[in-house]
């Protein structure tokens, strides 16, 4: 019988993934990803960029829901930052549910997730 497969976890780090919703799923302009928690140490975030293409992860501007602002990372655009932020607003409660793990799968947030 095999062995069940392990992750390897390296002291310090947690290993975690992380969704991008593409522009026509969300109605705005740029790549949003979303995780859950997965044992970080900061406030529910989302993460986004212009392509999902990326060189380093210091490409992603990263976004507090609550309360709305610009944590780290290149920011957007005032313009996309506001179409943003009214996004987040009309989803909060499922990004927010999915970060905490209420919501345990990325389909099921997918299904909640509205378009701006």
């Amino acid at each position: 019988m095999d062995k069940p497969l392990e992750l390897e976890e390296t002291e310090g780090q947690t290993t975690y993934e992380m969704a991008n919703l593409r522009p026509e799923s969300t109605g705005l302009p740029f790549v949003v990803w979303i995780s859950q928690r997965a044992g970080a140490r900061h406030v529910a975030r989302v993460k986004v960029a212009h392509s999902p293409k990326l060189k380093a992860p210091s490409d992603l501007g990263s976004y507090a829901l609550r309360p709305f602002r610009h944590v780290e990372g290149p920011p957007l655009p005032s313009a996309d930052e506001e179409l943003l932020r009214r996004w987040i607003e009309l989803n909060r409660e499922a990004l927010v549910d999915f970060w905490d793990g209420t919501i345990e799968y990325t389909e099921d947030v997918l299904r909640l997730l509205k378009r701006v």
